[in-house]
């Protein structure tokens, strides 16, 4: 497992987690969310033009703001973490935050489990506090639970409902400027599990999710997946699979072909990035995704 040394940083007495937001004109949201973590947080703005920096700055002077000139996507969380001087890091949208309590129960159980790096939280959606279906999904793994994680072993997550080791997340470069969001998460998962670290999801952990009414069209959310799914794959996938996404988009209709347009002017910097996975994970995604390993 590779594992960078660890650094000496300062941070604040007892703090042993730090939440990092990233957002982008959401500021009402921000507003109503930020005070529910229980922990220092670092808000990354993604070239808001709501007014959210001076707003958070007036309400919430005890939280970090970094304005971006520029929208970074996911890659903001990264910049966001570099920001924060803490073992471990949670991240959080502007409409979701940490159930009570439960940013402690997420340090104690990654602490008790050396090869975690990445803990899946239970989600919670809505007012009505619906379990989001994702999560009964990671329950069945069929990677199975390893005896060194604290649930069943995950090679994908969800963004907002995680918890990370601060040393594995900077170890292979945390959310890439290149895939951006959404999707932003395989690319990241696929080289934890490179390096040898765990991914897990457990569900004794909660993030609540009230979904912002300031959400992107379905369509246009669908492109955007569709997009990271090809930059991902030709980062990291055998030729054959970069074929066959290419040809699940084109028979997804308008979301894919417009994903896989989006995905053009990046796909240089996609390639130049190529580092093809290992075979044996390559086999635990053929076992995810239902073939014969």
């Amino acid at each position: 497992m590779t594992v960078l040394p660890s650094t000496d940083r300062s941070r604040p007495p007892g703090s042993d987690v730090t939440v990092v937001v990233a957002s982008r004109n959401r500021r009402d949201d921000l507003l109503a969310s930020l005070p529910r973590h229980e922990a220092p947080v670092v808000l990354v703005d993604n070239a808001s033009t709501d007014g959210t920096v001076a707003a958070v700055r007036e309400a919430h002077p005890e939280v970090t703001v970094l304005p971006l000139d520029s929208n970074e996507g996911a890659h903001g969380r990264t910049l966001g973490a570099a920001q924060a001087h803490t073992p471990f890091l949670a991240f959080a949208d502007d409409d979701s935050w940490w159930a009570p309590g439960d940013l402690a129960r997420a340090v104690a159980i990654m602490r008790a489990h050396p090869r975690l790096a990445l803990l899946n939280a239970r989600i919670l959606v809505g007012p009505e506090e619906r379990l989001d279906p994702v999560c009964a999904e990671m329950a069945e793994s069929p990677l199975g639970t390893p005896a060194d994680l604290p649930g069943p072993a995950l090679l994908g997550f969800v963004a907002c409902a995680a918890v990370v080791r601060t040393e594995a997340f900077e170890a292979v470069g945390g959310f890439d400027p290149v895939v951006r969001f959404p999707g932003e998460e395989e690319r990241l998962a696929l080289d934890l599990a490179v390096a040898g670290w765990g991914l897990a999801y457990v569900d004794e952990v909660t993030i609540h999710h009230h979904p912002s009414p300031r959400r992107d069209a379905p369509g246009r959310r669908q492109a955007g997946i569709w997009r990271s799914r090809l930059l991902t794959a030709l980062m990291r996938l055998p030729a054959g699979d970069v074929a066959r996404t290419v040809a699940d988009a084109l028979r997804a209709g308008r979301p894919g072909v417009e994903g896989l347009l989006r995905a053009l002017p990046d796909l240089s910097a996609a390639l130049r990035r190529r580092r093809p996975l290992p075979g044996r994970v390559r086999a635990d995604l053929r076992l995810l995704s239902g073939e014969r390993a």
